[in-house]
């Protein structure tokens, strides 16, 4: 056994899911960069943190690339909280907003997989794509376009109404555990994105 596949064994009994490349390069005039998303967002930040990252006109946010990358982190950090893993499917259910952006790049940090569910989807639609995918956790804005995604999802998983934020055991969507909710107001069974955004702590910090 060489020393590649010793540590690949290491690192298999931390993170179950096997160590796949899936990627091809053929000739190119630019090299292929081998940093993953997370660390050259991080080196774009050291090198322009005051460039405007991020401008979201209906919600009335502009972000610097260093304001953005604290968010960034706070919500990584939050996922981290929650005990999602990497490989793990975190799925989004929502128009564009500034927390779509942030759910790509803090789940590409952790290592999770972002899963885009589309705005459009019904009920059945959801459930297919959720337990296909096998997504653990949702996040999820309240309406979109006549759309009651609260409402639909609850009626999918009325076992919300009863649950622990984080405990979720519905019949119909076997591997979901953690709904986040878009917006302040609370919902039963559900997080709020500022209460998950707060879940982050020194360990977290450290596990990031």
């Amino acid at each position: 056994m060489n020393v590649t596949t010793k540590a690949v064994k290491e690192i298999e009994k931390i993170n179950p899911m096997p160590l796949l490349q899936s990627y091809f390069k053929g000739i190119q005039s630019t090299p292929l960069t081998k940093q993953t998303i997370g660390d050259y967002f991080d080196s774009i930040v050291d090198n322009a943190p005051d460039a405007l990252a991020v401008v979201v006109h209906h919600q009335n946010i502009r972000l610097s690339y260093k304001e953005f990358q604290h968010q960034v982190n706070q919500l990584a950090m939050g996922l981290l909280a929650l005990g999602i893993k990497p490989g793990e499917r975190v799925g989004i259910w929502s128009p564009n907003n500034i927390q779509w952006c942030l759910t790509q790049f803090a789940t590409a940090k952790i290592g999770a997989i972002m899963v885009c569910v589309n705005p459009a989807y019904r009920p059945s639609e959801l459930q297919y794509a959720l337990n296909s995918v096998e997504c653990t956790t949702l996040i999820t804005a309240s309406e979109f376009k006549g759309s009651n995604y609260l409402q639909m999802l609850q009626s999918l998983a009325p076992e919300l109404a009863e649950c622990e934020k984080g405990q979720l055991n519905a019949a119909a969507l076997p591997t979901l555990k953690n709904v986040i909710r878009i917006g302040d107001e609370a919902s039963p069974g559900m997080f709020s994105f500022a209460e998950v955004t707060a879940l982050a702590t020194q360990e977290h910090k450290q596990q990031l």
